[in-house]
């Protein structure tokens, strides 16, 4: 059976499937000095943002990923203060982050402006922390703000990229991780999208292997679903400059007194846990 134009489709590139969202309109489509942003109506899964053709975010389950790229790094590091962000023009990481109490400034740098400005309209939920007086958005080259950061600038770097492919393929080099442990506190942790389990095993790897390249004492891999990216399953990888990614402050995340739809201290030990095709 093939699909009409009343489905939004995007191809997994070579991996033989794809996925489909029925849509009910397009209400936004611009072509910024960097992609394409185009916003969906869905019947689904509620408002959807794709950047050249490929799904960033919806309404209906942004909240695993934004959680799962937050809490598991503010929660291993054991007073975070100064929070760094490289991407996450949808700002719904910054909204996360910015539920712990204990952090002081959280800095945001994405390349695009306009992904940030066209999720300030059509996903205002995901964008209500940007006016906290703790946020501070930049609209610049994250490769390069990591590069001039002094030393000990960041208690948590969160990199929260698209795929290492184009401007973004430089935020998973060796080169970039060993600036990021420069620009981390002593007990400082950074932790960066490493796309999917099941499709690629060898970026994990490699992402992997150029942390400890870098100098970080303790790497390991998160893992969680999401439904709308490739394969349906994805991946975080969180390195530490100084102690173990397996300690975090279970008592605080299980107390944390903020809501989530996601995460939990449960969710936090478990998420580890690797398969053994990943061994």
């Amino acid at each position: 059976m093939s699909l009409d134009k009343t489905w939004y489709t995007e191809e997994w590139a070579g991996q033989g499937s794809a996925i489909s969202l029925k849509i009910k309109d397009k209400v936004h489509d611009e072509q910024s000095t960097y992609q394409r942003i185009e916003i969906y109506e869905t019947e689904s899964f509620g408002t959807l943002m794709t950047l050249d053709g490929l799904v960033m975010v919806t309404d209906r389950d942004n909240f695993v990923y934004h959680e799962m790229m937050s809490h598991p790094a503010l929660f291993t590091h054991p007073d975070p203060k100064r929070v760094l962000i490289i991407g996450g023009g949808d700002c719904g990481t910054l909204h996360e982050v910015l539920k712990h109490k204990s952090v002081e400034l959280a800095e945001q740098v994405e390349l695009d402006e306009r992904v940030t400005r066209v999720a300030e309209k059509f996903f205002p939920e995901l964008c209500e922390s940007n006016g906290d007086s703790r946020a501070r958005l930049h609209f610049t080259d994250g490769i390069q703000w990591v590069a001039d950061a002094k030393p000990d600038s960041y208690d948590v770097i969160i990199v929260d990229s698209t795929d290492p492919v184009g401007p973004a393929a430089g935020l998973f080099s060796e080169t970039f991780y060993q600036n990021c442990l420069k620009a981390l506190r002593p007990n400082g942790v950074v932790v960066g999208q490493s796309e999917s389990p099941l499709f690629h095993a060898d970026l994990i790897r490699s992402v992997q292997k150029s942390f400890k390249a870098a100098g970080f004492r303790d790497v390991a891999t998160l893992f969680f679903p999401q439904c709308t990216y490739p394969s349906g399953w994805w991946s975080a990888t969180m390195a530490c400059k100084q102690g173990s990614v397996a300690q975090f402050r279970a008592q605080a995340s299980a107390a944390k007194g903020f809501a989530t739809r996601y995460y939990n201290h449960e969710i936090h030990a478990a998420a580890f846990a690797r398969p053994e095709f990943l061994r």
